[in-house]
């Protein structure tokens, strides 16, 4: 089991200055909107996928005054698992970038950039090294958009989890990606008439062989995660709900690997008119997609949000109980503020799933719902005024 025992930041957004020492078990952080709740989980999930799961641009994380003065930002955990302690870092160092006017940091002018370092025991780090290190997963209120939303948010969903349990995976899709960049452009230089035709066969190779792997892998994972995803909603809901997850590749898969290619080969083969219409590479696993159906109607298109909210959930619990099952142990839970919106039965159900693990983190801005469920088995913070201390 592994579980988060110290957290440091360093202006992390509003939070300043921290050192936050964390037991195993349950931790609730408790206080009024816009006080640095989902920060302190943002930084958590930021150690286990390297990356922010609320900013568009990697410098929003800076705080502003920081920021504007030239000063980094820094993320670090101590995180116990078998028997050792691991430490992660995350640093971000603002970069001075050029206008018009010479050399600025501020970030009022747009043009503030990061360089962003990983440390794990040390030793510098990719965040393709850093993903796996740590296993989290987060429960949040955009988790109705895994339903209600476009395929590229369940895409992403996918990809993180897997991810997080195989670290082959990122490394495929990393390449994959380059391919379709690549490729992509040299669809426009053909259009454009400054390449030809049968400079794609290089790159139609390589796309089917990267992207047949992924598409298989997904496959696989998804079987496991349908299964989870059936269990897990059947004990939130009345009976008769019976909810099917069903991955939509855009590639037919094979028996095999290999003939998982041919089909690719043969779906690139057909779409090529269409590639060269729009200078974009039309097949593979950048346009998969998953439906989520209960009772065989599609959620997607008639689910009410009450609904998706409890399918995101069921995703969720769906995703920590497969990372649990693959990698021998359990993610450290993470919920933010998704229990505000559900009936005392629901969230009694989801509380005790998400801490059956060995440590969970909750924010809430109403914590007496809490602390009637957990009374003294759980840790309370007060979180406010830039800091985070003991809830007295």
């Amino acid at each position: 089991m592994a579980y988060l025992s110290h957290l440091s930041l360093t202006n992390f957004r509003n939070l300043v200055e921290l050192e936050l020492n964390l037991p195993e078990g349950v931790v609730v952080f408790s206080g009024p909107n816009a006080q640095g709740k989902t920060t302190l989980l943002e930084a958590v999930y930021l150690l286990a996928i390297a990356r922010s799961f609320r900013a568009e641009n990697e410098r929003e994380v800076l705080n502003f005054q920081a920021a504007a003065a030239g000063n980094q930002a820094l993320v670090g955990g101590m995180v116990e698992k078998k028997g050792e302690r691991v430490q992660v870092y995350v640093g971000y160092e603002p970069v001075a970038a050029r206008n018009a006017g010479g050399p600025t940091t501020d970030p009022r002018h747009g043009a503030l950039s990061v360089r962003k370092q990983i440390r794990v025991s040390r030793v510098r780090r990719t965040a393709t090294e850093l993903v796996g290190t740590v296993n989290a997963v987060l429960f949040s209120a955009e988790d109705i958009e895994l339903v209600m939303g476009p395929p590229s948010g369940r895409r992403r969903f996918l990809d993180v989890l897997i991810s997080q349990a195989d670290p082959f995976y990122i490394k495929g899709l990393q390449r994959y990606q380059k391919v379709v960049q690549q490729r992509n452009q040299l669809l426009r230089m053909i259009n454009d008439g400054r390449a030809q035709v049968a400079e794609l066969a290089f790159w139609d190779d390589e796309l089917v062989r990267e992207g047949a792997w992924i598409t298989w892998r997904r496959r696989e994972v998804m079987k496991e995660l349908a299964r989870d995803c059936a269990e897990h909603h059947s004990q939130l809901v009345a009976p008769g709900e019976f909810f099917q997850v069903a991955y939509q590749p855009s590639v037919p898969v094979g028996e095999t690997i290999q003939d998982t290619e041919d089909q690719f080969r043969q779906s690139l083969a057909a779409a090529s008119r269409r590639e060269r219409a729009t200078s974009n590479t039309a097949v593979g696993p950048h346009r998969d997609d998953f439906d989520l159906s209960i009772n065989e109607v599609d959620m997607g298109t008639f689910a009410s949000r009450g609904q998706a909210r409890t399918l995101g959930l069921s995703l969720r619990l769906a995703e920590a109980s497969y990372l649990a099952s693959v990698r021998g142990e359990g993610p450290i839970v993470l919920l933010d503020d998704v229990l505000s919106e559900m009936d005392a039965d629901r969230r009694r159900r989801v509380l005790e799933k998400t801490t059956q693990y060995q440590q969970s983190l909750i924010t809430t801005t109403d914590i007496e719902p809490l602390r009637e469920f957990f009374g003294q088995a759980a840790t309370y913070f007060l979180v406010a005024d830039g800091g985070v201390r003991p809830w007295e």
